[in-house]
């Protein structure tokens, strides 16, 4: 399906696009000169999350999703928690990579998570030779020994069994993931009608793909048909941040992906640093989407949308600004506390990680620092921090 934008409504969206482009770019150099920068980028991954997942209508408390990174959650796990986690997991690996990653072929592939699909083959390339010079250390030639003959016909049994079963758990997973499967033929070598997971297989083509997923969805094609929509906006040279509110009026209209629509932000933050907008870290629309009302962001007409998109880029970057304005303060007053200490204290480390994070624990902050967690508890008391859970157990610290 193609998405149209040639009669844009400019008069009534030059007005927020400035305003957006002039926070966008102050936001950017206060992080890229701040001396908290590093901390900002943490918290903002953590409270981005939290909003896309607020955005779908889910509570996740951005301290839940902190004790759940560090794997030391005081109760289990939510569904909402673990798709939040996964939206932190995207953002911190789409910043790793180079600017232009998220956006090809195969980063959009890797953030579905569908790695190794659609490529040239070469990761299953690598990983037969290294399963072939494993193999051959483990069994070196040895004319002389039928013990070890026999036992590698056992062990090429046991391996045909496990492959077997490693082939159900992968379809299995990539059906999960809403990948559609073309039938294989019938004298196929890799279809076993005999063999122990052919009734699995059989099972999951006839019941689970529509039971999660909408067959007639494509979202291989609407995929590209969103690209082709950012390649266009390259093409034409129109401004970072309108291409970026477009390029989300777009993946609205299209909806690329069921069950994974968070990913549409990570994208446009994504184009925003490949346009050069914002550099020095991952903006979090999420954060900015949150705080516009829901009436004017599934507003039926497109110019009132684009608007409300451009004030959530607006108004992200303001708190974004009092964030870093918040954090420095913080920093300050931290490290009036460190003078005259040894050069081995953990304070320093400490002062980081509370930066970092929206809280800490004791368990986190002895699992970080590498101490014991009474010593923890002591550096805490040092610090002088505020403790935000106001209960005797299981307490938490942070900058608020």
């Amino acid at each position: 399906m193609a998405y149209e934008f040639a009669d844009l409504p400019l008069k009534t969206l030059l007005g927020p696009l400035a305003r957006a482009e002039d926070l966008l770019a102050r936001l950017d150099e206060r992080v890229h000169k701040s001396p908290v920068g590093d901390g900002f980028i943490q918290r903002q991954h953590f409270a981005d999350a939290a909003s896309a997942l607020w955005l779908e209508g889910e509570l996740v408390h951005a301290e839940d999703l902190v004790l759940h990174d560090a794997h030391m959650d005081i109760r289990t796990p939510t569904h909402e928690l673990t798709r939040a986690h996964a939206v932190l997991r995207a953002r911190r690996r789409i910043l790793l990579h180079p600017s232009d990653w998220a956006l090809s072929r195969v980063g959009i592939l890797a953030l579905r998570g569908r790695e190794g699909q659609g490529g040239d083959g070469a990761s299953a390339a690598r990983a037969a030779s290294v399963s072939d010079a494993a193999t051959a250390d483990a069994w070196p030639e040895d004319d002389a020994g039928e013990s070890l003959a026999e036992d590698a016909d056992q062990e090429d049994a046991l391996a045909e069994e496990l492959a077997e079963i490693d082939a159900v758990l992968s379809r299995s997973s990539r059906l999960l993931a809403g990948e559609k499967f073309a039938p294989p033929a019938a004298d196929s070598p890799e279809v076993d009608t005999a063999g122990p997971g052919a009734k699995a297989r059989e099972a999951l083509s006839d019941s689970l793909g529509p039971l999660i997923r909408d067959l007639d969805w494509d979202e291989d094609q609407r995929i590209t048909d969103w690209l082709a929509v950012v390649d266009r906006m390259r093409g034409e040279n129109l401004p970072g941040v309108l291409s970026a509110a477009i390029a989300w009026e777009a993946w609205q209209d299209i909806e690329p992906l069921q069950h994974q629509h968070w990913l549409g932000t990570l994208l446009i933050a994504a184009l925003l640093r490949e346009r050069g907008k914002v550099g020095s870290h991952l903006f979090a629309l999420n954060s900015g989407l949150r705080l516009i009302a829901r009436a004017r962001r599934k507003a039926p007409v497109r110019a009132t949308r684009l608007r409300a998109v451009l004030d959530a880029f607006a108004e992200a970057a303001a708190a974004g600004l009092k964030e870093l304005d918040r954090l420095v303060m913080a920093k300050g007053q931290m490290e009036r506390r460190l003078r005259n200490r040894r050069k081995s204290s953990s304070l320093p480390a400490l002062v980081e990680l509370v930066l970092a994070r929206p809280l800490v624990s004791a368990g986190l902050v002895a699992a970080e620092l590498k101490i014991s967690q009474r010593a923890a508890l002591g550096l805490v008391a040092e610090l002088n921090i505020r403790e935000v859970t106001g209960r005797g157990r299981y307490r938490a610290w942070g900058v608020v």
